[in-house]
């Protein structure tokens, strides 16, 4: 999957991390050259020091062909400019970064969903809860691909297991990202490649395929 992601700071970095580290080819845009050039060192993706908000700068980084398009800069006004450049180019999924919630409707008339923290997908519960009571929240982004959270069982494969190793050994499929992960005791962060996953854990997931059965029984054997 090609992923550009705008912004590398305390939410893009991780992400890229999570994107990289799964597999995907990502293209970094950064202004700030210290954090350019961090990003750069630290993996395996192409980046670009340039503004995001300059047209060429997304032509640059491959819009045209890329699957996602994922904004993190801190203003709301920069995020919704990016986002409209990109929209020019009808990428498959565009998500950004969200500061004030009244500000929603702006992006989604442009169908980019907005995240307003690790665990808020403004996502609205569903009738397939009913089957995957594991699945608490699932917002639909583009086709069948969803990003939804759920919480792992004892049982899951992936309990007990760090995400490097979850993908090398093919527990966790390539279309298939752990985004954020909340602890039992209630402390979120961005997943990481050094994350392990432990039981009770509730993890936010970006899956390709939505909430199906083979999806969340990575995570849950409580499926039907």
């Amino acid at each position: 999957m090609q992923v550009i992601i705008v912004g590398a700071g305390t939410v893009g970095a991780p992400l890229v991390d999570v994107a990289t580290g799964s597999g995907n080819e990502v293209v970094v845009v950064e202004q700030d050259g210290g954090r350019a050039n961090e990003i750069a060192d630290a993996y395996d993706c192409a980046v670009l020091h340039a503004d995001a908000t300059d047209e060429s700068t997304i032509q640059d980084a491959g819009a045209p062909r890329a699957d996602a398009l994922i904004t993190t800069t801190g203003p709301d006004p920069t995020n919704l400019f990016v986002c409209l450049l990109g929209a020019e180019h009808d990428p498959p999924t565009a998500v950004s970064l969200l500061q004030r919630p009244a500000h929603r409707h702006l992006f989604a008339e442009l169908g980019v969903y907005t995240v307003a923290g690790l665990h808020d997908l403004a996502a609205e519960s569903l009738p397939r809860v009913a089957r995957q009571p594991a699945v608490s929240e699932s917002m639909p982004v583009a086709g069948d691909a969803a990003v939804f959270r759920i919480t792992v069982g004892a049982d899951a494969p992936i309990a007990d297991t760090m995400l490097v190793d979850a993908r090398s050994t093919g527990v966790l499929p390539d279309d298939v990202l752990v985004v954020a992960v909340r602890t039992g005791d209630g402390e979120a962060e961005i997943a990481r490649s050094e994350t392990t996953i432990t039981p009770g854990d509730e993890v936010t997931v970006y899956s390709s395929r939505g909430t199906t059965a083979d999806v969340t029984a990575v995570f849950s054997t409580d499926v039907r």
